[in-house]
């Protein structure tokens, strides 16, 4: 097994390119399932999550190559043509969807596609529980016949699907996302209200409607489809990572560094920005990127609360808790998204932070430097929080676990040195 190493204290400067979002990737691989035609997608990340994905949809019938790799804003972003000409198979199997959650994303395509589908309950990352309830109640409202036996999903639609209105309680962004793929080949019209409102699931729906189909409401939180008999085949760019833009720009603030991050949107991360200007960190808009760098090289202490989006994402609390351990002041993050997800809060104290959670909250008392220290990684995002503190801090840090981070960062540690990090991956002995 391998381990991040990371010697300290060097500011970050030069350029990094931000690949193609794992979390846009994953729904568009799944679209695939909707359509007897090819569907070619550009950009994507080179991760394990699309590589578990790439298997899932084999199993189902889908025939995948990869065309080799094409430049996209400055990146080399994988270029995947899928095509399921006929669904074999529909079930996705426990060994599969356990890997990543994620998978459960082929419910909705299987079950409008083939009128049916038997799907593993999903895990991924233990960051408190994330159950599918919202997807099998809106499935069940479009006209699926739904039971749960023996750990699997057991769906049947033997009539087809038919549009509804469907409301759904809160703004989940898979559910949104499964209910949206489903719905395209539903007679009808499927109205989805309090539909979660994500760059991702913008993305989705421009490829969906380059195949065919008809959908408005598109980054509002209505969104109206009106069902086709088929979709086609397309070709579609998956958009930047903005979590990964996220990261980059808190890497350079902690290390006092001066980035340019290509292939990068500002209106992606905007309530990022307007936290990270509020603590001392300037984020502007260089051509087809983003420059980064501290105002007056030092950070000021904010408090921040997660949200959906175009709040503050969840999937950047750890990365910014790891910065405001080194701003001036206290600071306060709450946690409102997801249970359990304070797991870094111990890794980062072994490295001298001063962090005191009570329940969703956690207070920070910004200290003058961190130490370096071993630590372990306990899921994807808690994993490159403690890659920025190892960044940042006096010393050795080396971080285990590393695993999580290939789910969802393309090459980081080589991004990290070709701007002066101080950084390597190296087989554990332990």
């Amino acid at each position: 097994m391998d381990l991040i190493r990371i010697r300290g204290g060097r500011p970050l400067k030069g350029r990094v390119s931000v690949s193609g979002a794992k979390n846009a990737a994953l729904p568009l691989m799944a679209a695939s399932l909707l359509t007897d035609e090819v569907l070619t997608l550009s950009n994507l990340p080179h991760l394990v999550d699309i590589s578990t994905m790439a298997r899932l949809l084999g199993q189902l019938g889908a025939e995948i190559s990869m065309n080799g790799e094409a430049p996209e804003g400055g990146n080399m972003g994988r270029v995947l043509s899928l095509q399921a000409a006929t669904i074999t198979n529909t079930t996705a199997p426990y060994d599969l969807v356990r890997r990543m959650r994620a998978s459960v994303l082929v419910l909705g395509p299987l079950l409008a596609r083939a009128g049916r589908a038997r799907v593993s309950l999903p895990g991924g990352c233990a960051i408190g529980p994330r159950p599918v309830d919202l997807h099998l109640q809106g499935l069940a409202q479009l006209g699926a016949t739904i039971e749960l036996s023996e750990g699997y999903i057991e769906a049947e639609a033997p009539q087809g699907l038919r549009g509804a209105r469907i409301v759904l309680p809160f703004a989940s962004v898979g559910a949104t996302e499964n209910l949206l793929m489903a719905a395209c080949l539903a007679p009808g019209e499927t109205v989805l209200e309090n539909a979660a409102r994500e760059p991702e699931i913008a993305d989705l729906a421009k490829c969906l409607i380059a195949m065919g189909a008809r959908i408005e409401g598109i980054e509002t939180g209505t969104l109206r489809i009106d069902g086709v008999d088929r979709l086609h085949g397309a070709s579609h760019s998956v958009i930047a990572d903005r979590i990964e833009t996220g990261t980059h720009l808190m890497a350079a603030a902690i290390t006092d560094g001066d980035l340019e991050i290509a292939n990068a949107r500002l209106d992606l991360v905007g309530a990022v920005a307007d936290i990270l200007g509020q603590a001392g960190v300037d984020i502007r808009q260089n051509g087809a990127g983003l420059r980064v760098r501290r105002r007056n090289g030092l950070l000021a202490g904010v408090d921040v609360k997660t949200a959906p989006y175009p709040g503050f994402p969840t999937d950047l609390q750890a990365q910014f808790m790891a910065l405001m351990t080194v701003a001036g002041g206290a600071s306060k993050i709450t946690e409102a998204i997801f249970e359990n997800r304070f797991m870094h809060v111990p890794e980062l104290t072994r490295m001298g932070a001063d962090i005191a959670t009570d329940g969703s909250a956690a207070v920070i008392r910004g200290v003058q430097a961190l130490t370096g220290a071993p630590v372990m990684a306990t899921d994807l995002r808690a994993s490159v929080s403690l890659v920025l503190a190892g960044l940042a801090a006096e010393g050795e840090t080396r971080v285990r676990r590393v695993y999580h981070l290939d789910r969802g960062y393309e090459r980081l540690v080589e991004k990290l040195a070709a701007c002066g990090a101080d950084i390597e991956r190296v087989k554990d002995a332990e």
